[in-house]
């Protein structure tokens, strides 16, 4: 039997050491470990941080990042903007993968989460021109209210039940006996 005495060392403090003494031990390599690791990839440009930095640049250049900043040919009102909102929530959840229980989770909470992401993404699209939806809409409403004409005309008839409606209030609201009490009591 060859004896290691290096190893066999080491082995013989790992065993008489506490167990938990070691696990902590392990996981603050692990951490330091991860740490390096993090570390020389934010140094070659590579890191979280910096891929983060590149993509706000690209945004920022490309003017896509601005919702804002989009000049609107019409105001549409917010009511249409919803509706296309919605519509366009569908037309994303749709499009979602199914199998994305890695991204969203199982059961019901992944639907749950997956409804949501469809929900934003909608609402951040309605936002500036959409897709048109709204915009349609809003102007096809617009044309039908043009060739309406309102007949503002009255007859004799519609004259005489608004005076009459007017003499009852009033003698409801003053206690002021009405034509007809006032003819009666003169009589």
């Amino acid at each position: 039997m060859a004896i290691s005495p290096p190893s066999d060392l080491v082995l013989d403090v790992v065993k008489a050491a506490d167990p938990m003494e070691v696990q902590a031990a392990q996981e603050k390599l692990k951490a330091n470990r991860a740490a390096f690791a993090a570390t020389s990839l934010a140094e070659n440009g590579k890191g979280f941080s910096n891929t983060v930095d590149v993509l706000d640049h690209v945004g920022q250049k490309s003017g896509l990042s601005n919702i804002q900043n989009r000049t609107k040919t019409e105001d549409v009102p917010e009511s249409y903007r919803k509706f296309e909102a919605m519509v366009l929530q569908n037309f994303v959840k749709s499009m979602l993968p199914s199998e994305s229980d890695d991204v969203y989770g199982k059961g019901a909470t992944g639907d749950i989460w997956k409804g949501m992401m469809a929900e934003q993404l909608g609402n951040t699209m309605a936002k500036g021109d959409g897709i048109g939806i709204a915009k349609q809409m809003y102007s096809e409403q617009l044309r039908r209210q043009e060739g309406k004409i309102v007949n503002a005309s009255t007859d004799d008839h519609d004259r005489n039940t608004a005076l009459s409606m007017i003499d009852d209030f009033q003698r409801k609201t003053f206690g002021t006996p009405t034509a007809e009490a006032k003819t009666a009591s003169d009589a």
